[in-house]
């Protein structure tokens, strides 16, 4: 047992940055330590505890059963006493901090206009920046400090959390439900297919253009088609839904986009929209940050705004 009158809660910080990070390097990184730094602390901690606690595992750490039980206590104590030392609170009025947001144009085209109404209104010298979403999991992005905040649908990530968790583990990162997006198929007004119904053999006799930020042909529509045993063909891969609803307005080619960006795009009148002839998984679009910006008070503000900007975009969504 370890003597807490003579115990270095330093070695503290270095467990639970270990810990999040599951790789000394980055871990060494987040402290401002060298990694050899970072191996003695913990190599006096694993002394003071009497455990090994992290062993090496492929290019990171995997933690002890005694690790697992011992990091969420120092987790959660480190945290508040982190939010009682921190000097001062964001005071919205009077920051001028710059915020980085990832997210598609999609999703910016629903949220930003409500996000720049509270920006205007509660806090004028807060800048943001809005990058291309490339990717279905922008945790690099977001464990780099890229970014502050990624917006999108994650399923993916969404799951590997929720197994971590399951697993006894502490995910690195948190997120929180935005809105359900509703997806519809879309076509030029004079499309060969406009007439008639949207049967599932004419979607899948069709030629199709997917949104797809990774550049790979195959989206969640292909895995609902898959399901049922059918499958399409994808002719053409873009990363904006703007582009697709550009291209789709003068071919013959059908995509599937958000039913709420229709209207932003200033196409309307020339797509015609029908329901797709098959049922698809929801697609949930959340919020995604690091878990050590979660007691920052300027990032809550910012979760708080981005929450609110999605609840007035989307109200009929969410209801």
């Amino acid at each position: 047992m370890p003597n807490f009158r003579t115990f270095d809660l330093n070695l503290l910080r270095v467990f639970d940055q270990v810990m999040t990070e599951r790789n000394l390097t980055r871990a060494a990184r987040n402290l401002a330590m060298t990694q050899p730094a970072v191996s003695n602390a913990l190599n006096r901690l694993r002394d003071a505890l009497g455990d090994k606690l992290v062993s090496r595992s492929g290019y990171g750490v995997e933690p002890t059963a005694r690790a697992l039980a011992l990091w969420p206590a120092v987790s959660d104590a480190l945290r508040q006493l982190e939010g009682a030392l921190t000097p001062g609170e964001f005071v919205a009025s009077q920051a001028n901090n710059t915020f980085v947001l990832a997210m598609a144009d999609a999703t910016a085209t629903g949220v930003m206009p409500g996000l720049v109404e509270i920006i205007e209104r509660d806090a004028p010298g807060v800048s943001m920046r809005v990058l291309p979403l490339t990717t279905r999991d922008p945790r690099r992005l977001l464990d780099e400090g890229a970014i502050d905040l990624a917006v999108g649908f994650f399923p993916a990530v969404l799951a590997d959390l929720t197994a971590q968790s399951q697993a006894g583990a502490r995910p690195g990162f948190d997120h929180e439900r935005l809105y359900d997006g509703e997806y519809v198929c879309v076509m030029r007004r004079d499309h060969p297919l406009a007439q008639g119904p949207m049967t599932l053999q004419r979607f899948c006799a069709a030629r199709h253009l997917l949104v797809s930020f990774s550049g790979r042909p195959y989206g969640f529509v292909d895995e609902a088609l898959a399901a049922v045993g059918q499958k399409r063909r994808v002719v053409l891969t873009v990363n904006q839904f703007f582009t697709a609803g550009k291209v789709v307005a003068g071919s013959d080619l059908l995509t599937v986009l958000p039913r709420h960006f229709i209207s932003a795009t200033g196409m309307a009148h020339d797509l015609l929209v029908r329901e797709l002839p098959l049922d698809v998984a929801p697609v949930h679009v959340e919020s995604l940050w690091h878990h050590r910006q979660a007691q920052r008070s300027d990032h809550a503000w910012l979760r708080l705004a981005v929450a609110a900007a999605a609840r007035t975009a989307f109200a009929e969504a969410l209801d």
